[in-house]
């Protein structure tokens, strides 16, 4: 009877359903710009800010607070429209042992040198990544962080509005270091043309201090699904969402 009951339980196990083994409550994209226009300090910066909080224990209260209390990550580093590399692929978030061990390997590797910024790019590559993750996740999410506007590849909006109707939301980190974003507010272009998706939501960053504080805040925010922050009407007309290429046509072609 012994051997018969191990013999059962082991088939039951074989035969599990695939979302018992790999259901998680978030699917997760960090989708880090690592575009020339951002200098090797500021590259560390953005890293470092990623690595600490992924360490924090806010961080791990989040993902434990779900329903599977695991999330799968991956870390995607991008420039170019096809210039994207993976530095971290799909991991499993059931620990904050598991929680440190990413966090260890992302500090770890390289830092990416590519050019080119291509956001509609990024998108459509993490697109890829999270429906063939192997994971059965309840959201599905990527967090785009970038210091411009889109100016190779196809239009980000056509890449939002793709990934979005494949019920996956995108939030944004815009990164305002410097005053000289030709291209007017990048807040409010990230706001109208990059995140969508329910509870989608942009965190700007306007000074280093705030980097690495900010990253925290944003990871808890999605890992938990919280509510996005209330953000103020904002008066004028929309961002142009085609602003970089408009731009990058006049540098070339003067």
């Amino acid at each position: 009877m012994k051997r018969l009951t191990l013999s059962l339980v082991a088939a039951l196990t074989a035969t599990a359903p695939a979302s018992a083994q790999t259901g998680v409550d978030l699917a997760l994209v960090l989708a880090v710009d690592m575009s020339g226009s951002m200098d090797e300090g500021e590259h560390a910066l953005q890293r470092g800010g990623y690595v600490a909080a992924i360490r924090s224990p806010e961080v791990w209260a989040a993902i434990r607070a779900g329903a599977h209390q695991r999330i799968a990550v991956s870390y995607l580093e991008w420039a170019g429209a096809a210039s994207q590399v993976v530095v971290i692929d799909w991991r499993l978030i059931d620990s904050a042992d598991a929680a440190r061990a990413f966090a260890d390997d992302l500090e770890a590797s390289p830092l990416s040198r590519i050019r080119g910024t291509s956001i509609s790019g990024a998108i459509d590559y993490a697109r890829t990544m999270v429906e063939s993750s192997g994971y059965e996740p309840w959201r599905k999410v990527i967090d785009i962080s970038g210091d411009g506007a889109n100016n190779r590849g196809r239009p980000v909006a056509e890449a939002r509005d793709a990934a979005v109707a494949r019920g996956v939301t995108i939030n944004g980190l815009p990164i305002i270091l410097r005053t000289a974003f030709a291209e007017g507010d990048l807040a409010r272009y990230y706001a109208d043309c990059v995140i969508g998706g329910p509870g989608a939501f942009a965190l700007p960053v306007r000074a280093e201090a705030e980097m690495a504080d900010a990253i925290r805040r944003k990871l808890v925010q999605e890992i938990a699904g919280l509510p996005p922050p209330a953000i103020p009407a904002q008066a004028g007309p929309p961002a142009d969402c085609l602003i970089g290429e408009r731009i990058r046509r006049l540098y070339l072609d003067p």
